[in-house]
């Protein structure tokens, strides 16, 4: 096993050094989107393991493997610290990622149940992909937080495939959205999680098949938030300037920066990364 090398924290240097961001396909965006808003100095690395979409569906195994390797890459990028922006990976690979990388790690699962503890809530819907809800990560965190509220959980798997194919707002994503939230509208919850980083993407959808009354909780926001504190503790923060840039896909890099330029509004490049480059 390779020896992991101690960074050194208060290195100006090492502040200096680009996030790594990463997520199966363009869903970790949203997280993405929200760390640049909130730390528009910084720059970022960003992950697309668009040859492995979806992790939901895949064993854990499986998924602890692509993670770590990707983790691995980022950081031979020489990035300081490094962004988990999947609710798959988190739930299952995150601590074999911090084991792998000596820098430090977030993922989104814990910032997003520690955003339901400000909602007036008693009753807590979770969605997410098929691994995700299988592994009980959201309600794990949620319970030790607010262990009286009701947590009801239901896997969404179509949402992904809907969101990669860029069908943000057609009637059938609505149809799918109806047919997978009808518990929860039965439930009567009062908050629900987008326990998935690709969900955001159709937020809209899914606020108009729950209704204004229930509030939607995207844990990418209060990831970004978390995220930043991680760093200013740290001293890891960049000082000034603005931040750049650099994308990567490990599959059909032209179908990711199609998505990616709509989603973000503005103008990138993609660089696929084959697996060998892993190595």
């Amino acid at each position: 096993m390779q020896k992991k090398s101690k960074p050194q924290r208060n290195s100006i240097q090492e502040s200096e050094r680009p996030i790594g961001v990463f997520d199966s396909g363009i869903g970790g965006l949203t997280v993405f989107k929200s760390l640049r808003a909130l730390m528009p100095e910084e720059d970022m690395i960003y992950f697309g393991d668009t040859a492995h979409l979806p992790y939901g569906s895949k064993s854990k195994a499986s998924i602890v493997q692509f993670s770590v390797e990707i983790a691995r890459f980022l950081c031979q990028q020489g990035i300081k610290a490094l962004v988990v922006a999947c609710n798959t990976s988190s739930a299952v690979a995150l601590s074999e990622i911090k084991k792998a990388v000596s820098v430090p790690v977030e993922g989104v699962i814990v910032p997003g149940a520690r955003a339901c503890a400000r909602m007036a809530s008693r009753r807590i819907g979770v969605i997410g992909t098929e691994r995700t809800v299988r592994s009980g990560a959201y309600a794990k965190e949620i319970k030790k937080i607010l262990p009286e509220v009701r947590v009801l959980q239901a896997a969404c798997p179509l949402f992904v495939p809907l969101v990669e194919e860029g069908w943000w707002n057609y009637k059938v994503t609505e149809d799918v959205a109806r047919i997978y939230l009808k518990p929860f509208q039965k439930a009567r919850v009062d908050s629900l999680v987008l326990g998935c980083t690709h969900y955001p993407v159709i937020r809209s959808v899914i606020s108009r098949v729950m209704g204004k009354k229930v509030s939607l909780i995207d844990s990418g926001e209060e990831t970004a938030r978390e995220f930043q504190k991680i760093l200013e503790s740290l001293n890891l923060r960049k000082k000034k300037g603005r931040g750049w840039s650099r994308f990567y896909a490990s599959d059909d890099p032209d179908r990711f920066l199609r998505l990616s330029r709509r989603f973000l509004g503005s103008k990138i490049t993609v660089k696929q990364v084959l697996k060998k480059n892993f190595e």
